[in-house]
């Protein structure tokens, strides 16, 4: 029996239909990842363009990748005015697993930087299925390392780094603070996990209601899952740190926050990932958005619902970085 969907905010469905014409224009399905490439190849702007005449700064550091892997590309943006022992922002992009480069979300990334007179760091890592997993997200913890490593000379206070990203972006900032306590690395001060893709398994009942439907629905989890993870998909072999949901244990990690859609394939995934970890005893903030499709608060900013996810956002931002 078929499962019926919550219903959209309407003052989201504009914004939807936007995304869908954009960004979704080519179903995605493992024939169709490199066309979809050269479809984003076209909707992401370089770095230039998006940061415009906004006062800040960008860099790129090539950096040692995973010990037998290659050198990774980092994207560093700082206030023209610079201060020392700054907050810092570790981003990591959306994109499904296999879509996108580090520019892809480094326009919110910039009006964070300004925001809180930050660093950010945005890192490029390898797309599945050339790379399977681990290969994404040990690059991500490999730019993690060098970036605290570094810390005094890009003028970043190591204790106060936040790992941000949204969907895959949001499953790979949870692998790594999972990496990060599991090899008693850095001391991440909070992860940001907007619309996670936490679980390959993709049968929850809200991966149900968003197939066929949507933003990111429930076909294109599935082409993104089994790019990344291939025969080890659904099995126990598949990585707990490329799939953060198969982690036994939750306990002794960086404060979360989770926020997601009320109508999305990862709402049910998102609010247990929150359940588990409040169950260790652990900190996690989760906020889920009435009428929300994946990613609602880029493609539908003027909406009511939209606003106050943003505010909601910053309002934990400014809490972790001061209590950092």
């Amino acid at each position: 029996m078929s499962v019926p969907p919550v219903p959209y905010d309407p003052e989201l469905e504009p914004g939807l239909a936007a995304f869908l014409d954009l960004v979704e224009r080519i179903p995605l399905r493992a024939d169709t990842i490199l066309a979809n490439r050269a479809h984003f190849a076209t909707i992401i702007p370089p770095a230039e363009q998006i940061v415009g005449d906004r006062p800040v700064e960008l860099a790129e550091r090539t950096v040692p990748g995973p010990e037998g892997a290659p050198d990774i590309v980092l994207t560093v943006v700082r206030p023209a005015s610079r201060v020392a022992d700054a907050p810092a922002l570790y981003s990591i992009h959306g994109g499904g697993m296999v879509l996108g480069n580090r520019f892809f979300g480094l326009d919110g990334l910039v009006d964070d930087v300004l925001r809180f007179g930050a660093v950010g760091i945005s890192v490029e890592y390898r797309l599945a299925p050339e790379n399977p997993a681990p290969a994404a997200v040990e690059d991500c913890y490999a730019g993690l390392l060098w970036t605290v490593e570094h810390a005094s000379e890009l003028g970043i206070d190591p204790s106060r780094i936040v790992v941000t990203g949204a969907s895959a972006g949001g499953g790979l900032a949870a692998g790594v603070a999972l990496l990060a306590r599991d090899r008693n690395g850095p001391a991440i001060a909070g992860q940001l996990l907007a619309c996670p893709m936490l679980d390959d398994r993709n049968e929850s009942v809200s991966a149900q209601q968003y197939d066929g439907l949507g933003a990111w629905d429930r076909n294109n989890n599935d082409t993104g899952w089994n790019a990344l993870l291939g025969p080890a998909r659904g099995t126990d072999a598949a990585s707990p740190y490329a799939v953060p949901a198969r982690m036994t244990d939750l306990s002794g990690l960086p404060p979360a926050y989770l926020d997601v859609g009320a109508a999305e394939v990862f709402r049910d995934e998102t609010t247990e990932y929150a359940l588990r970890i409040w169950a260790t005893g652990g900190q996690a903030e989760l906020h889920v958005w009435a009428g929300g499709y994946h990613g609602f608060a880029g493609f539908s900013p003027d909406a009511e619902v939209s606003r106050s996810a943003v505010a909601t956002r910053l309002s934990w931002l400014h809490r972790i970085l001061r209590a950092g």
